[in-house]
């Protein structure tokens, strides 16, 4: 068989159509290697991806885990020990008589019937609380001031029957606590202020109890909280009627009253149909009196249980008090100074004529003194009473009556006894009281 001899310049375009396929595989071995060099940077690129992501997983698995351990730790911390807050200002929520006269018995008792209280109320009408819910109540108040206006007022016979009271209600429970504020105008209203708002920001605390119905001031506070989140975790308490602005707040807020346990008046120290006396009752033999006016806020001079005056009108002042014969026994045993200058009469000044502003509230005129003047008349032991009011009862009285006080001394000694807050507040009525008013 013969083979075919192709001419030349056909082998040499063979050759040249040979060496363009060579040339197009070449192209396409070296496309197809970038491209696996690509895809093998992709793939290295997202397998670090993925070990980064399953490693992030697992991290955030485990962070999870420990996120929910700790929310089920502070969880748990915040539901123990949930209490309900009771604050009660004592200056004017004042327990019934009957359990104040029985002294240390009658506080005891006065916490149980409270805690008793609480307890049947939250049961009632605030389920959503823990039943296991602690009652934590604290009572602030002058307990020297509040025991003087009890005394005189006949609710008690000694002035330690109060303290004997409060020391049983404290004693009785746990978290029970009467706090002593001493003398100091607003003393326990700030105190009670500020306690106020610490429990309303703690979580602990599911509940107020507001004792604060004899004082307007208050209305300032509960102002402050009228969100429904607040107002439903506030319950006004009340004893006596709600002061005209706390009525006007009483809509927004829960409001209870607890029967037989505080007063549902106010206390009078002078009897209903005895007005108070602007001048002096004076008789041969009576050495040793009460007086008929002296702020609850102002120390007993003298002894803490002065005895009663000899007049028909002490037994209604105080119906325990003892009687005529022995105190003008008691009084004879008594050397009487020399007589006490008797200040001018002063004209008589109508309680229509004390200042007050648009609420109907007493408001004291500005005083002004120097801070000099007040320093020195301090260190005088000047009476009050004598040089304010001129008509000290006290016989014989262990502060100066006899001092030639000057026209600036007597202006800073009534901005000293403005100091002293008078027991009954902006709604004082007396037209000579030399105390402050809010």
């Amino acid at each position: 068989m013969s083979l075919e001899v192709l001419p030349e310049h056909a082998l040499h375009q063979r050759f040249e159509d040979l060496k363009g396929v060579e040339h197009h595989k070449n192209e396409l071995i070296t496309e197809l290697l970038r491209r696996m060099d690509s895809l093998s940077n992709e793939y290295q690129q997202m397998s670090l991806d993925h070990q980064r992501e399953t490693q992030f997983n697992r991290d955030g698995q485990v962070r999870e885990h420990q996120l929910k351990n700790e929310l089920r730790k502070l969880q748990s911390f915040m539901d123990r020990d949930p209490f309900v807050s009771v604050l009660i200002d004592g200056d004017g929520m004042i327990f019934e008589d009957e359990l104040i006269g029985k002294g240390e018995l009658g506080g005891k008792e006065a916490a149980t019937k409270l805690w008793n209280a609480i307890k049947d109320h939250m049961h009632e009408k605030l389920p959503d609380i823990p039943s296991e819910c602690i009652i934590v109540t604290r009572i602030y108040a002058n307990l020297k001031g509040l025991a003087d206006v009890c005394y005189k007022s006949g609710i008690v016979e000694r002035t330690s029957t109060i303290e004997d009271f409060y020391r049983g209600f404290t004693g009785s429970k746990i978290l029970f606590d009467f706090v002593d504020v001493g003398h100091g105008k607003d003393r326990a209203d700030e105190k009670i202020t500020e306690l106020f708002k610490l429990h309303l920001s703690d979580y602990h605390c599911h509940h107020i109890y507001f004792g604060c119905s004899h004082d307007n001031g208050y209305a300032r506070l509960l102002e402050q909280y009228t969100e429904p989140t607040l107002t439903t975790r506030i319950t006004l308490v009340e004893g006596v009627p709600f002061e005209k602005e706390l009525k006007l707040l009483q809509s927004q807020y829960s409001s209870v009253r607890f029967d037989d346990l505080f007063r549902p008046g106010k206390i009078n120290i002078y009897n209903a149909s005895q007005p108070v006396p602007s001048q002096s009752i004076r008789t041969s033999s009576d050495a040793s009196r009460v007086p008929f006016y002296q702020s609850p806020y102002q120390p007993m001079i003298g002894d803490s249980n002065p005895s009663p005056a000899p007049s028909n009108n002490t037994s209604a002042m105080n119906p325990k008090a003892s009687s005529w014969a022995s105190t003008a026994t008691a009084a004879a045993q008594l050397v009487s100074p020399p007589a006490t200058p008797s200040p001018a009469a002063s004209q008589p000044v109508s309680s229509k004529d004390i200042p007050r502003n648009k609420y109907g509230q007493r408001v004291d005129p500005p005083v002004v003194y120097d801070k000099e003047v007040v320093n020195r008349v301090r260190n005088l032991k000047l009476c009050n009473v004598h040089f304010l009011r001129k008509d000290c009862q006290y016989s014989p009285c262990s502060h100066d009556h006899y001092y030639k006080i000057t026209k600036n001394e007597l202006t800073s000694l009534k901005s000293i006894a403005r100091n002293v807050p008078c027991y009954f507040g902006s709604e004082c009525d007396d037209p000579k009281c030399i105390y402050g008013h809010k």
